[in-house]
């Protein structure tokens, strides 16, 4: 199943047949392993990564860094769960080191990031400290490349 999963993340408008052809497997067994893998939620969703730069569309990303105390039998669930149902975050992960949660929102602007950090994410219960890490430039996202590769300008090498 692994296989096809792979495959499928990578490019999720890839046919059947296509797959089919690409792990030795029948048709009918990779339509299997996608519905059975849809039915499950191992397939969440199926994604389209866009560069909205490249659209004429300029957003705001930021990368805020949130420490947190811990409660006793939720530690950070609650907290992590009040975050994320704010439509601006995109994504809310647990991590190591000085902060507990580090947190991904959209914004129009910077100002409007600043008003989410300030107004709604530090007043939350338990939020001790916010560390705010603006996107500048994004060079890979989901492992598509956003930079147009240059011209090689090396020399040929010859024995």
């Amino acid at each position: 199943m692994k296989d096809v999963l792979k495959i499928l993340e990578r490019d999720a408008r890839i046919s059947v047949s296509r797959i089919a052809t690409m792990t030795g497997r029948p048709e009918d067994e990779v339509r299997k392993i996608i519905e059975d893998a849809e039915k499950s939620g191992i397939i969440r969703r199926y994604k389209t990564v866009i560069d909205w730069e490249k659209a004429g569309s300029e957003r705001v990303f930021a990368f805020i860094d949130v420490k947190v105390s811990p409660a006793r039998g939720v530690g950070f669930d609650d907290v992590a769960e009040r975050i994320y149902r704010f439509p601006e975050v995109h994504s809310v992960y647990l991590v190591s080191g000085t902060y507990d949660l580090r947190v991904v929102i959209e914004g129009e602007t910077m100002k409007q990031v600043a008003f989410f950090v300030a107004e709604k994410l530090s007043t939350i219960d338990r939020v001790q400290s916010t560390s705010t890490h603006f996107l500048l430039k994004k060079y890979k996202e989901d492992t598509d490349i956003f930079e147009e590769p240059g011209e090689d300008r090396r020399l040929a090498v010859s024995p």
